[in-house]
């Protein structure tokens, strides 16, 4: 017994309290929290937050580390967290605002604002240190880098550290991770939900996420008013982004083919589109009627394929740019973008890790392939020169003070916002000017994924000498209860608002309410609800500006009451 005490608490002759003796014990919490994180109840799972417990546990019994290594590789793990977040969301953070996008972000303010008033009524109406109540509002809405932009908030303010905030954070995650999924099924009985209904809409993208999908269908020219126009001249009168992705000409030996600007439309002609479903109806009624078409009757003469684009001169470029149609005689029809499938306008830049499904021949899809790249080791040799200045420029950004009317203190976005802030720029206008800042998916999680696993054991570490005695003197079951408050009341009246104010689909409500809580669980119980991606989209549109208010206002709310 006395060899594994010395093992975990250190041989002082060997390695107590030093450098190796500290990462072993970090490597062994994180190691212990992923394995807990594994297991699932109901389908519902903690994930990383038992990196948090398995962290208090061990500092609850004092092994002694070395402070200075904790605490910087607690700051450098937030960062590559929160960056690698930034960069991931950059890319869609901007556009998310267009179209329904713009009123799918506004209820998530609403969500947010609620939670923040929730937070501050408790704050008022007892005598828990706004500290706390800051950690209490990051684990009720399960986002974690709140935690450590409230930590590094009062640090800056302080120049001291809060565990109380880590507490807080504790004793409300587990609940704040069940409290959206109990708040799901409760909206569900109090909107009267009518599953067949909703699942057809989604299916269909109706809603707010018509701007935001894509759909094939198919039209026969009827209307004698476009008899003999130009595909362009039909783009220009509709003033809608489709694409026209083959042709079947009437009363022609070799009726199929690929379409361009120069095409002529005739009567009996049948069209493959493709558009969001918001213009659909617009298109139908300029063009003919609705059919349903077998295109596998084109045989092997034109094929559908989609491409990686992994070529870093085409990064930025846009489609008209390109000019595939006229040198090839391919089509691109749609892109998909980070799991958003977008229309294929002319003037959409696109970006290294895009999809683009093409039409053409055989041959013109293999010209097609040469020029885009669609080749997988091009992405997996890293990009690693826009993470590291990225981070240098965060690191600047966050020092920079500014001031707001109501706070005394000079203000600094801090080590969270920061290299936020600096990763969504990047990962948006990157493109644009030629730098290449896309990573492969699994290089850019193991990022993300390093750096909040070292960040949660070192915050565990840090505080669990102390997490015991404080949960148990001040009532952890009431603190329990204020997290529940904070957690279902918000999602509660963000659902009664989206949907009689907005009229918003439940699936796709579901997906924007996850979103707004940045609660992964939440959001694979509401895909396991339906066939459709509408809670994904929901999702994956609000995400990027949840996480970035969750970011600066419990900054703000440290900075203000701190």
């Amino acid at each position: 017994m006395d060899i594994i005490e010395n093992l975990f608490r250190g041989f002082p002759e060997l390695w107590g309290g030093g450098v190796a003796h500290s990462v072993m014990i970090l490597s062994l919490v994180i190691t212990i929290g992923l394995c807990l994180g594994k297991i699932k109840v109901k389908g519902v799972s903690l994930g990383m937050a038992w990196i948090l417990f398995a962290g208090l546990v061990f500092g609850h019994f004092h092994f002694d580390l070395n402070e200075h290594l904790l605490h910087f590789l607690k700051e450098f793990g937030l960062i590559l967290f929160v960056y690698s977040i930034g960069l991931e969301v950059g890319p869609g953070f901007f556009s998310s605002f267009k179209n329904g996008g713009r009123t799918l972000n506004g209820l998530v303010t609403m969500v947010v604002a609620f939670s923040i008033i929730i937070a501050l009524v408790i704050f008022y109406i007892t005598d828990i240190p706004i500290t706390t109540i800051a950690g209490m509002l990051s684990g009720a809405v399960t986002n974690t880098p709140g935690l450590g932009a409230a930590q590094q908030a009062f640090s800056d303010l302080r120049h001291i550290d809060a565990p109380e905030i880590a507490t807080g954070y504790a004793v409300t995650y587990p609940m704040g991770v069940l409290g959206v999924i109990l708040s799901f099924i409760l909206l569900r009985y109090v909107l009267r939900i009518n599953p067949k209904t909703e699942e057809a809409d989604a299916q269909r993208g109706r809603g707010y996420l018509e701007a935001m999908t894509v759909n094939t269908f198919s039209v026969k020219v009827s209307n004698e008013m476009v008899d003999g126009d130009k595909v362009q001249h039909i783009q220009k009168l509709l003033k809608r982004d489709f694409i026209i992705s083959r042709i079947r000409k009437a009363d022609c030996e070799h009726p199929y083919g690929v379409v361009d600007g120069d095409t002529q439309l005739h009567l009996g002609d049948v069209l493959m589109i493709v558009a969001r479903p918001a213009d659909q109806d617009s298109i139908c009624a300029l063009l003919g009627t609705p059919v349903e078409e077998d295109w596998t009757k084109a045989g092997k003469e034109f094929i559908s394929r989609r491409i990686l684009i992994t070529k870093p001169e085409v990064n930025g470029k846009s489609l008209a740019q390109l000019r595939i149609r006229s040198n090839f005689g391919a089509n691109i029809t749609r892109v998909n973008r980070s799991g958003i499938e977008l229309v294929a306008a002319p003037n959409l830049r696109l970006q290294m890790g895009d999809r683009v499904t093409v039409v053409g021949n055989e041959l013109a899809i293999s010209h097609t392939e040469t020029v885009l790249g669609n080749s997988m080791r091009r992405l997996n040799n890293p990009n690693l020169i826009p993470i590291f200045l990225g981070v240098v420029l965060g690191c600047i950004l966050a020092n920079i003070p500014f001031r707001l009317p109501f706070i005394s203190e000079p203000l600094r976005l801090g080590l969270t916002g920061g290299p936020l802030i600096v990763a969504i720029l990047i990962g948006y206008f990157g493109p644009k000017y030629n730098l290449v800042t896309y990573n492969t998916i699994s290089a850019n999680l193991m990022i993300r994924e390093v750096g909040i696993c070292i960040f949660l054991a070192c915050v565990g570490l840090g505080t669990g000498r102390d997490f015991v005695s404080t949960v148990a003197c001040q009532s952890g079951l009431i603190w329990v209860g204020y997290g529940l408050l904070i957690t279902i009341v918000p999602v509660l009246l963000g659902g009664l608002i989206g949907r009689y104010m907005f009229h918003i689909n439940y699936y796709t409500l579901m997906g924007v309410l996850a979103g707004s809580n940045t609660n992964p669980p939440a959001q694979a119980y509401a895909g396991d609800m339906t066939q459709s991606d509408s809670p994904a989209v929901g999702y994956s549109t609000v995400y990027p500006f949840a996480m970035f208010l969750r970011i600066i206002t419990i900054q703000i709310m440290i900075f203000a009451l701190g």
